[in-house]
């Protein structure tokens, strides 16, 4: 039995939707403690949200892992949970959402959340956060056991998010925006290992090429280490390299979004 639900979602705050999905959950687990990693995932952005997830359950105690990203509700798409090896436990859309956070490898048994006993009747077509995973998240932090939620489901037919692999050499880095958060920056799939075969270092120029326009930008440890407007590349606290602008936002500057391609080039003019 869990003391504590995590929470992530796309609904943003200015609505009911996050307050209604945890009125559901304390109604049946009174004294579970939620937690809400964040509900500013951009609307529908699955890969984000799978990237948020995985990045921030380190942070978080042993928990169910509610995270509602649904595109596709009311439609052929699983409601699932899956029990880790390590004792956490994911409730959400089969839709990849989970599968960042929950590998392959530490995945010890999932259910389709099928039995009509843990909704909350009747259930919306379009508001399965509310009738079935805040429920079912909630059944299970009161001690309703795993096995209970619904037919057992084969781990190897999860639909699953594969990153784009990014490409580094002397030449440059070829990579690709994997998310877009609330200041703009441009979250790329590069790591220090890319950055480093680039032999690519802080205080180094250069040439961000987008499918349209290029621009110039520093490697930069922190943003105070670049002048105002002026565009950097620098590692984030995930250990994830970013575009950024200091004091403004790159992702307005550069119009560029989620899945797109940018080499980096060094250049040492």
């Amino acid at each position: 039995m869990f003391d504590t639900i995590t929470f992530l979602t796309d609904f943003g705050l200015q609505d009911d939707f996050v307050g209604v999905c945890k009125g559901v959950i304390k109604g049946i687990a009174r004294d579970v403690e939620i937690i809400d990693i964040t509900h500013g995932i951009a609307p529908q952005a699955v890969t984000q949200g799978a990237l948020v997830l995985a990045r921030s359950v380190a942070y978080m105690p042993p928990a169910i892992h509610l995270a509602v990203v649904d595109p596709g509700v009311g439609g052929d798409r699983r409601a699932i949970a899956i029990r880790m090896s390590d004792g956490r436990v994911y409730v959400g859309p089969d839709n990849g959402l989970l599968s960042l956070a929950a590998p392959a490898d530490g995945v010890s048994a999932v259910r389709s959340l099928t039995n009509a006993r843990y909704h909350r009747e009747p259930v919306s077509r379009t508001f399965h956060a509310r009738d079935i995973f805040a429920p079912a998240a909630a059944h299970l932090a009161s001690g309703v056991g795993f096995d209970e939620l619904g037919e057992e489901v084969d781990p190897a037919t999860l639909v699953r998010i594969e990153l784009p692999k990014p490409g580094a050499g002397p030449s440059g880095i070829r990579a690709t925006v994997l998310a877009v958060d609330r200041f703009g920056n441009l979250a790329l799939n590069v790591t220090q290992d890319d950055v480093d075969a680039a032999a690519l270092s802080p205080g180094d120029r250069v040439e961000l090429l987008f499918p349209v326009h290029s621009y110039y930008a520093v490697i930069a440890e922190t943003f105070a280490d670049t002048k105002g407007g002026e565009l950097i590349l620098y590692q984030d606290s995930y250990g994830a390299y970013s575009i950024a602008i200091s004091g403004g936002d790159a992702s307005a500057l550069t119009d560029v979004g989620v899945g797109e391609e940018v080499r980096i080039v060094p250049r040492g003019d």
